[in-house]
């Protein structure tokens, strides 16, 4: 199902009878009566969910700024196709509000081109588990040329869909933010002739790191608070290259392992082996290393896969980032906005595990 809306749309539209449309329909009536302040949900994704308050003039200046950095004026038609429950989906709406878009909202889905019957667009917002979901059905791939420019956000971007987007002929860009900065505050070219490994601040955004190396951002966005992450980051002029979180930093052996880093060796064994299988790196208390490092997988590996990465993975890290465990879980644990729940999975499986 769709909705289709947008500033001048909605004031002549009734309430949709489907709860997910009507939910955007009340956002955009409370945006449009004036309202100034609005409660948000953050994702969970490194922490307790949380509900937190922002204003309206955060909302606004988070609008203009993407619509500036990407030129997305007056007339651009997007797919709404995150949900609007969270800052993701409803900054989309907001845009659509503020810049003048024409808006087409679909309930969120792995592949959000299922069920249209046309597709035709200038912008789209989407987390990368759906754009892989488009490429990798047949009767989706094609449509790809057709969504305009394409913002990825939530979750990283995997090796095989990095590769993937290389070859489109559509901008990718990804994006860095969080509930707290209203959307994101800066942007990384995926593909074409910008494309690059470090992320962009967007105008208006003041920045810097705090004695551990860790971002913190200001601006219109935050309400002028200055918004501190725990995010381990390199800055380069108005560039910076994101290496992990601090509080996924452990000490094994009185060697720091940033867990984030790790991750990206390990998913380049994975993929040059051809293995598909979500997985992370984890620690678990060793009476020797203080913390050792584990490696969960979900689900098994073929008989060969699991003779091979052990050995592969060793060829290609340092002695304290060869993980001294594999681990397979039969299902991972996710949040409310579907990214992977490291700390829910690994105590479920240890209590599975211990039966």
């Amino acid at each position: 199902m769709i909705w289709t809306t947008g500033k001048t749309h909605w004031q002549t539209q009734k309430r949709p009878r489907n709860p997910y449309f009507a939910q955007a329909y009340d956002f955009m009536g409370k945006w449009l009566e004036g309202d100034r302040e609005f409660v948000l949900h953050t994702s969970g994704s490194t922490g307790m969910p949380k509900p937190i308050t922002v204003t309206r003039r955060q909302l606004e200046a988070s609008a203009a700024m993407t619509g500036e950095a990407l030129a997305l004026g007056s007339g651009t038609r997007a797919l709404v196709c995150l949900n609007v429950g969270y800052i993701a989906g409803l900054m989309m709406l907001v845009r659509g509000l503020e810049l003048g878009w024409e808006l087409t909202v679909t309930e969120p889905t792995s592949n959000p081109l299922n069920g249209l019957d046309s597709v035709d667009f200038d912008f789209v917002a989407m987390v990368p588990m759906q754009l892989q979901a488009i490429l990798e059905n047949t009767a989706t791939v094609d449509q790809v040329s057709r969504l305009g420019k394409i913002l990825l956000g939530g979750a990283p971007v995997n090796l095989a869909l990095a590769e993937a987007i290389k070859g489109l002929n559509v901008p990718v860009f990804q994006s860095y933010g969080m509930t707290e900065t209203v959307s994101h505050v800066a942007l990384k070219a995926l593909n074409g002739a910008e494309a690059s490994d470090s992320y962009v601040f967007l105008p208006g955004i003041s920045f810097g790191t705090d004695e551990r190396g860790c971002l913190f951002v200001s601006g219109a966005v935050t309400n002028g608070q200055k918004v501190q992450t725990n995010d381990l980051v390199q800055i380069t002029g108005n560039t910076f290259q994101w290496i992990g979180r601090a509080d996924n930093v452990i000490n094994s052996g009185g060697v720091k392992i940033v867990l984030d880093q790790t991750d990206q060796r390990i998913a380049q064994v994975f993929h040059d082996l051809g293995i598909s299988n979500a997985f992370f790196c984890w620690w678990e208390p060793d009476e020797k290393l203080g913390q050792k490092l584990v490696l969960i997988v979900e689900s098994s590996l073929r008989p060969e896969q699991a003779v091979q990465l052990p050995a592969e993975i060793r060829s290609r890290v340092s002695t304290y980032e060869n993980p001294k465990h594999i681990y397979f879980a039969k299902a991972f644990a996710k949040t409310a906005t579907d990214k992977i729940d490291k700390r829910a999975t690994f105590q479920q499986f240890l209590k599975s595990s211990n039966g």
